[in-house]
């Protein structure tokens, strides 16, 4: 086969050493490929025989593992170990192989050997490993599925990568027990599936955390929502209103939630529950993350998303934010919650609003129509895998359904206020007259007309962050925090046009 012909090419870098990369289209097929430094047979073999050496001789406890400052120490050790032996058998190596031969130990001893490259790479979203017979793939942000020049050497092997997943976390996984979900220390989240329940081979699954999450800026900008419907959401979430993200898998529900949380005011304690780590909120924030755990093999130990849910009310939590909403008993706490006062914000699978009420009145969550009156905003994403985008389908409330109650029948319907059009691809209002307004006038004293002209107002705020480009978390963070402590003063400097980069200094 031929070598193909080179369409993209970058470099990653990992613990100070880089790697290039290249995206290959081979017979019209594209293939991510490592490109790793080429030594002969005989340099190979010795240097097979120093790492085993350097390796065996490193005396590293498990809590060492885990502690971030670790790899840092480590490669300064293997550095000047590696050093002097090289320096000794080798004097004439290459100073590339000699820094991807240090890489790779620390790789080996810490990580999940060359897997550790696809994770640090800020461009792949996901890494599979499906068994030993087939190459590792790759979903790349630009180029999608990818097959790489990396295949595991033996089933074994992906099963010691899975159990240095499950040690690092207190876990085993075993024929007995074959599932795992479980995070690394970089927090990308991880699932296992041994054989014979994976019936090709061993499997892995990585979603990577995000190194640079996303912010509002950057879904303005790339479209996934628009200025107003953004502003819409921070007048929401600043008089303390509760909020529903709906979609499907993978549609960025989890992500806009993520975006959203700046919006919150600075002196409120926020409580997140996840099955998994993947919010990521700015330092400012008073924020206490709490994740579950799943039980041991004897099934002890189990802490559930209601067990964290009805814990968190005795925290005494401004906010709560939940993973997804699945079972009856968790939606009746969480509505409870929203009862008494707390601001909720939760996600869950429905592609529509009219879905999201059917999924929430209908088993397995089953909760009765009357509690709906609670849910301020539903925020529904949608992911388009033909066009690879991600887009806010539609913005809408959950509103008494006249017709039902005629027949005495107490329902709620869904009233769609902002919605997509697919094929000019823009959200547009669709409902001048939400009781939304209203309902936001009651907590605020405004009238619907200044409702609508603060929207404008923070749309105003929105776009000149876009302009320009202000958009790290912890940026995005500052001007909000700025916004809340010193308002009058935030909003003169928007109306005048000024560079809002003022609000970023000290």
């Amino acid at each position: 086969m031929a070598e193909g012909k080179i369409i993209d090419r970058y470099e990653i870098e990992s613990v100070g050493v880089k790697t290039r990369v290249n995206i290959v289209d081979e017979d019209h097929t594209l293939y991510y490929k490592l490109v790793l430094p080429e030594v002969d047979v005989a340099t190979s073999a010795l240097l097979d025989d120093i790492k085993e050496r350097l390796i065996s001789s490193a005396d590293i406890k498990t809590s060492e593992v885990l502690d971030s400052k670790t790899i840092t120490d480590l490669k300064k050790a293997f550095e000047e170990n590696a050093g002097t032996i090289l320096g000794t058998e080798l004097p004439d190596l290459e100073d590339d192989v000699k820094n991807h031969f240090i890489l790779s130990m620390v790789h080996e001893l810490l990580g999940l050997e060359d897997i550790d490259f696809f994770l640090d790479d800020d461009k792949i979203e996901e890494i599979v490993i499906n068994s030993a017979k087939e190459p590792v793939r790759v979903y790349h942000k630009k180029h999608h599925w990818l097959a790489t020049n990396v295949t595991p050497k033996s089933e074994m092997q992906i099963q010691n990568y899975s159990n240095t997943i499950a040690r690092r976390i207190g876990r085993e996984i075993t024929t007995l027990n074959p599932l795992l979900d479980a995070h690394l220390m970089t927090k990308d989240r991880a699932n296992a599936i041994l054989m014979p329940i994976s019936t090709k081979g061993n499997t892995i699954t990585i979603r990577k955390f995000a190194r640079d999450p996303w912010t509002v800026t950057d879904f303005i900008k790339n479209k996934t929502a628009n200025s107003e419907v953004m502003a819409l959401i921070w007048l929401v979430m600043q008089y303390e209103m509760n909020m529903l993200l709906s979609g499907g898998t993978g549609s960025g529900k989890t992500s806009f939630l993520n975006i959203c949380m700046p919006f919150v005011l600075p002196n409120q304690r926020i409580i997140s529950i996840e099955d998994t780590r993947e919010l990521q909120l700015p330092q400012y924030l008073y924020w206490t993350p709490l994740t579950t755990r799943q039980p041991n093999p004897e099934g002890k130990g189990e802490v559930s998303m209601l067990d964290l849910l009805v814990n968190s009310l005795r925290m005494r939590p401004d906010r709560i934010i939940m993973g997804e909403v699945r079972k009856k008993r968790e939606a009746e706490v969480l509505f409870e919650a929203m009862h008494t006062g707390h601001s909720v914000y939760a996600t869950l699978h429905a592609d529509t609003c009219e879905q999201t009420i059917a999924r929430l009145t209908n088993p397995p969550v089953d909760i009765p129509h009357s509690m709906l009156d609670s849910v301020h905003l539903n925020v529904v994403m949608f992911r388009d895998r033909r066009r690879g985008i991600r887009r806010t389908f539609e913005v809408g409330e959950f509103v008494p359904d006249e017709t039902a109650a005629k027949r005495g029948d107490f329902k709620f319907r869904p009233n769609v206020i902002y919605k997509w059009n697919a094929r000019s691809d823009t959200v547009a209002l669709t409902k001048v007259n939400a009781q939304l307004y209203e309902r936001i006038g009651v907590h605020t004293g405004f009238t619907e007309q200044e409702v609508l002209d603060e929207i404008q107002q923070k749309k105003k705020i929105l776009e000149s962050l876009v302009e320009h480009n202000i958009r790290s978390i912890d940026d995005v963070g500052r001007v909000m925090n700025r916004y809340y402590v010193d308002t009058d003063y935030v909003v003169d400097l928007f109306n005048k046009g000024k560079d809002p980069k003022k609000l970023l200094e000290i």
